[in-house]
């Protein structure tokens, strides 16, 4: 099932696997990322805005050192990340339903962000129509996750897939870009 995107979609519902192309990190994506985020043993990642946690459940299969976490604010999708990694049996893999505003950001050392904001947009794909949806959160959500980038340790970092980059402090350096750079690795200096 970690062979391919359509296999591993397959652990979902016809429902979530309508979205995967559009909204679920793809699993070459999430292999490099979670390579990257976990460059030691016992390193905590945490994935903003996990949608179904294919990342965080790719990236405990590939690096079962480590521990990931998934933060998403729809109940639904965070039920189908639980239930997706009952079948896979990892026990590195843990689900938060949540904002990511209310999450402690010194419980982790490196972070995923697949332009989770992007949504709040007007004219973009919505997973569904659950949330509240404007400008004014994408840029608070954009201000606030800087915010905690800015307030991370040196040698923080991220991987950001289909970034806008606002989000990314000037501190935060591009070291490695993958998929035709829509996948960049930033450490911060």
């Amino acid at each position: 099932m970690f062979g391919d995107d359509q296999s591993f979609n397959a652990l979902f519902g016809p429902d979530v696997q309508s979205k995967a192309a559009k909204h679920w990190t793809p699993l070459e994506a999430a292999k490099y990322a979670s390579e990257f985020l976990t460059p030691e043993k016992n390193v905590h990642v945490l994935d903003i805005g996990s949608g179904v946690g294919k990342f965080c459940l790719v990236g405990a299969h590939h690096r079962p050192d480590a521990m990931f976490y998934g933060i998403e604010q729809r109940e639904q999708l965070v039920k189908e990340a639980i239930n997706c990694n009952k079948k896979l049996k990892q026990n590195n893999a843990c689900f938060i339903h949540g904002n990511f505003t209310q999450i402690d950001f010194r419980q982790f050392d490196n972070f995923y962000f697949y332009n989770s904001f992007y949504e709040n947009l007007e004219g973009t794909d919505k997973i569904d129509d659950t949330l509240e949806y404007s400008l004014s959160l994408y840029n608070y959500y954009n201000r606030y996750l800087y915010n905690q980038l800015e307030q991370k340790a040196k040698g923080t970092r991220i991987a950001t897939f289909h970034s806008l980059e606002g989000e990314i402090p000037a501190t935060y350096h591009t070291v490695k870009t993958y998929l035709g750079g829509l996948l960049k690795c930033w450490i911060k200096v």
